[in-house]
């Protein structure tokens, strides 16, 4: 089970700076998940997962963020963590696991192609940034 600590030591590996407050807050909720992957003691990536709920589809796990180290990419890693992420999926009954990235992004399309994904669709997304 993924701790706060384990998600402070991984720092690194988000886009900014974790605050404890936040990554407790994260990992409290239910249906929330942190995978951590390591060379030996060192993380060097992590996979977010969050379960969603819809009153007529069922649970589906949607991939939130995936990162690897600079120095360890392109040995399997992000497909590991996305493989480890829908395994999880499969286990709390999930229909199935979505994430979005962008059209130039090669590293984590190959990442998901890689992982069995497929490609599902042209979605356009939209975002309301709120003062916090």
């Amino acid at each position: 089970m993924t701790t706060v600590a384990d998600v402070i030591a991984a720092g690194d590996l988000f886009d900014d700076p974790v605050r404890p407050d936040w990554a407790a807050r994260f990992l409290g909720e239910a249906g929330h998940h942190i995978l951590l992957a390591y060379v030996g003691a060192t993380p060097v990536g992590m996979v977010t997962g969050v379960e969603t709920t819809h009153p007529d589809k069922g649970t589906e796990m949607f991939l939130y963020e995936l990162a690897v180290a600079d120095d360890h990419r392109r040995h399997g890693i992000g497909r590991a963590l996305t493989e480890a992420l829908a395994e999880l999926a499969r286990k709390r009954g999930c229909y199935g696991m979505w994430v979005l990235t962008e059209r130039d992004n090669e590293a984590a399309l190959a990442t998901y192609r890689a992982a069995a994904a497929d490609t599902e669709s042209d979605h356009v997304m939209f975002a309301w940034t709120f003062d916090t």
